[in-house]
């Protein structure tokens, strides 16, 4: 028993349990990691869904687009989406000059088919037309 005592060093104290929090901490990191990259998808998402689209691109394709069946509507649209989509003067001018012409299907109630002559000039201002 001598050799116990003496052999028991005085100055080291006992081993004390130490609570082991180490599970919570690794679950929320897990979690905060997770929250994360949610906020960052859902940031990618919403960036995307709201980007802009170019209007003039879309007023160029509805230009482009039209099938001159009916004559009355196409005489509308174009005038409407001409007006949107000119910028520079003689664009204005070129644009002008065919809503002029347009003038004859707009307001009669009985109009004929549209004449080649104004869907040349439309096909030419959308050449003309600078759309990025």
């Amino acid at each position: 028993m001598n050799e116990n005592i003496a052999l028991k060093i005085h100055d080291i104290k006992d081993i004390v349990k130490i609570p082991d929090n180490s599970i919570f901490i690794y679950f929320a990191l897990i979690l905060l990691c997770f929250i994360i990259v949610i906020s960052i998808i859902v940031f990618i998402i919403k960036y995307f869904k709201n980007k802009k689209t170019n209007k003039r691109k879309i007023y160029f394709n509805i230009l482009k687009d039209i099938e001159f069946k009916e004559p009355k509507k196409d005489a509308y649209t174009i005038t409407k989406y001409l007006r949107l989509l000119v910028s520079e003067d003689r664009e204005k001018r070129l644009a002008n000059e065919l809503i002029n012409e347009l003038e004859d299907y707009k307001y009669k109630k009985e109009v004929s088919s549209i004449d080649t002559n104004i869907k040349n000039r439309l096909t030419t201002l959308l050449d003309i037309l600078d759309v990025k």
